[in-house]
């Protein structure tokens, strides 16, 4: 009988020993590891069979997973083996057989300036109040931000922080502040529940790890606005773009309030994406909307189209333009003139900052 632990375990030492992201396991493939953004397929390793995906899924997920997986087909979940190392995962069926994808966790949190983000996100977290959002595709470090500005509020201020997450990825360690991190289906429910039930746990900061549903979203700006700090991410490429999200994903009869509540309890959205670095490794590259009394008329008027106008107009205030921040890249020597125009959502504004 496969020694799928065994297989797991020299899997992960590769992915630790070559500073990788990501471990994808699909049957009828080597295994893959993602480094500095490159899928990596590694060749000294045996072609995965349909019953190692399957052995190595049984191996990762503990007893109340497995039976979810085999029932709903896929699943997210966390994997610490040995208590060390800690990934967050997915498992999968494609054309019947299982697939596996693993994000390494790291175990220390960094700082905001270790993360090379700007220093402005720190005073968010001093805030005692409001929403605040990262935002950006998939694997562009939305949860490492988080997980920074909330370390950073437990190592300055003595608060209670509830962390509400799907699956559990960073682990906090209690500071100043008294850190209670909730994973859905074991310690709750789901988002929506675990929101209500934060009102009534003594709740300073409130963490989420994803808004998926209006239900949480509302829920959400409704703690905000009653003296809570909430942070949260979206997968949404740009901070005019998150608000139409938002906006869009409640009833057209619905829409005008959540328009006056987002207008009055929003106070920053961050949207990052991680570049390429031309010396190797990744660098973000970021945009920042900072709320003031403009962009509050722009959301509660519908016109977020204009917000894209205010950011790149709003250094004064406090704003970042991704362009530039990518042209600001490029004078540093961190990418390329092609990466930036490649990640630009607007290359003939860039062309005048180049």
């Amino acid at each position: 009988m496969a020694d799928y632990k065994r297989q797991l375990d020299d899997l992960i030492l590769i992915v630790t020993k070559e500073g990788a992201s990501d471990l994808h396991i699909t049957a009828g493939m080597h295994p893959s590891i993602r480094v500095s953004g490159d899928l990596i397929p590694l060749v000294n390793q045996p072609v995965l069979s349909a019953d190692d995906t399957m052995g190595m899924a049984m191996e990762i997920l503990n007893e109340a997973n497995k039976s979810r997986f085999l029932e709903s087909k896929e699943i997210d979940f966390s994997y610490s083996p040995e208590g060390v190392t800690r990934f967050r995962g997915n498992a999968f069926f494609q054309r019947g057989l299982v697939g596996i994808a693993l994000r390494l966790i790291p175990s220390d949190i960094k700082s905001i300036e270790e993360l090379n983000l700007p220093d402005r996100l720190a005073e968010f977290t001093r805030r005692k109040q409001g929403f605040f959002l990262v935002v950006g595709p998939v694997g562009q470090g939305k949860s490492t931000t988080l997980a920074s500005m909330v370390n950073l509020i437990n190592k300055e201020r003595a608060e209670h922080i509830i962390t509400i997450e799907d699956p559990i990825e960073y682990l906090f360690t209690n500071d100043r502040s008294i850190i209670d991190q909730r994973e859905i289906r074991f310690d709750t429910n789901d988002f929506h529940a675990a929101l209500q039930s934060m009102f009534r746990q003594d709740v300073n900061v409130g963490m989420i790890g994803e808004m998926r549903n209006p239900e949480t979203i509302s829920a959400a700006v409704t703690a905000a606005e009653t003296g809570h700090l909430i942070l949260s991410t979206l997968h949404t490429n740009s901070a005019s773009q998150t608000i139409d999200r938002i906006i869009d994903s409640f009833p057209p009869n619905q829409q005008r309030q959540i328009r006056i509540q987002l207008a009055g309890s929003l106070i920053g959205i961050f949207s990052q994406r991680l570049m390429p670095r031309i010396s190797g490794g990744l660098i973000p590259a970021y945009e920042l909307l900072v709320d003031n009394n403009a962009v509050s008329n722009l959301i509660r008027e519908g016109r977020t189209a204009e917000i894209d106008v205010v950011i790149e107009t709003g250094s004064d205030s406090g704003m970042i333009d991704l362009n530039h921040s990518l042209a600001d890249l490029v004078r540093q020597g961190e990418i390329s003139t092609e990466t930036a125009y490649r990640f630009s959502m607007n290359p003939k504004s860039l062309d005048r900052l180049l």
